[in-house]
């Protein structure tokens, strides 16, 4: 690939993974169907979540397949099957950490390129670690979740990346 159709990649992770959400967390707002950013109310985070499992699909279906991009396609795959698990979670009146959710997943990433590149990413991943510590603490700071949520967002985020990394390892 060239530079310019890596350009173009990244700008489409970029409009899907953020302006797009955006968009829609505004809509939703206008709409009444969420209150605030927080989504506290379990039933907020139904809509937020079907859209981010819709939108990773699009992505992984139309520009990061297998075949191109393993490592980032399995990734984003892990991110729908997380989305899917919290989802799902709500039917059960548990909510999980969605930030925790992030962080945790990105860290699992960074250990397996680290480990299919053979690169000394040490300091990368214990800056995740850190990072994970301090995505943790500032949720229960704001008091946005309890300890139960925060480790249900971790596993919710963990376990799918390790489950792919087999994939693409």
């Amino acid at each position: 690939m060239t530079f310019g159709q890596y350009m173009v990649l990244f700008l489409q992770v970029i409009i899907i993974t953020f302006f797009l959400p955006i968009a829609f967390f505004y809509l939703l707002r206008t709409f009444g169907k969420i209150d605030s950013i927080m989504l506290s109310d379990l039933s907020h985070r139904k809509i937020p979540l079907v859209l981010h499992i819709c939108l990773l699909s699009v992505l992984i279906q139309k520009s990061i397949t297998a075949d191109l991009f393993p490592s980032l396609h399995y990734f984003f795959m892990g991110g729908i099957i997380s989305a899917a698990v919290a989802f799902l979670l709500l039917y059960t009146k548990i909510k999980a950490s969605i930030h925790m959710i992030g962080i945790s997943a990105l860290t699992v990433f960074a250990i397996g390129l680290s480990l299919k590149n053979e690169l000394n990413t040490v300091s990368l991943v214990a800056f995740l670690v850190v990072l994970n510590g301090l995505v943790a603490s500032s949720r229960l700071v704001m008091k946005a979740h309890t300890n139960k949520e925060l480790l249900i967002g971790f596993l919710c985020g963990v376990l799918p990346q390790v489950g792919l990394l087999y994939y693409w390892l």
